[in-house]
């Protein structure tokens, strides 16, 4: 029997749609509108036997929202990136305030002038999570862009530098089969809200 994983990220929260990294925020009614939305056009999608998500507010309750609570594992390494001390603060005031690390950050995958994860650690964090998963089935993961970057990284085993270049919008749905092949990428079938 295959593993098939489908991969959502969670809706924009409110500190996102300012351009703000990510700090744990909750989803607010609009995000949470969006999820119902989505849960009300995707329902095929989303019958499966594990339901997954990364332990962050926003993640949990999309979760909750699609109809997966009480039922939801909650997975550390489905975590957003450590955004250290950029945590949720506005790109546009990081520009002004420290330009050269910023803008290493987005050009080199290996680096992490925040002090907290690089694309690099967050790429192989998913990729150990992913390569050790162990379920046959249908399972669902609530989580997060980046992560859904980093897992994209790993299954196509894609240079580094490429992760910069793979857009994931809030309610994405991302879906990998594992087989004899190992993982591989197939397009998600689902309606937008």
């Amino acid at each position: 029997m295959r593993t098939r994983l489908l991969l959502i990220s969670h809706p924009a929260t409110a500190a996102q749609r300012k351009g703000a990294f990510p700090d744990d925020d909750p989803l607010d009614a609009r995000a949470l509108e969006e999820a119902e939305a989505f849960r009300a056009s995707n329902a095929h999608l989303l019958e499966a036997s594990l339901a997954l998500s990364s332990p962050a507010a926003c993640a949990l309750t999309t979760a909750q929202a699609l109809g997966f609570a009480p039922h939801t594992v909650s997975v550390p390494a489905l975590a957003e990136m450590d955004y250290g001390r950029w945590r949720g603060r506005r790109l546009i005031e990081l520009a002004d305030e420290e330009p050269e690390a910023l803008a290493a950050w987005t050009r080199d995958p290996s680096a992490a002038p925040h002090g907290g994860e690089s694309f690099d650690a967050l790429t192989l964090r998913v990729g150990d999570w992913a390569d050790a998963f162990e379920h046959r089935g249908d399972a669902v993961a609530v989580t997060h862009a980046s992560v859904i970057r980093a897992a994209l990284m790993h299954v196509l085993q894609m240079p580094p530098a490429a992760f910069a270049r793979i857009e994931v919008p809030p309610l994405a749905v991302v879906e990998l089969r594992r087989g004899e092949r190992g993982w591989t990428w197939w397009p998600a079938h689902h309606r937008q809200a």
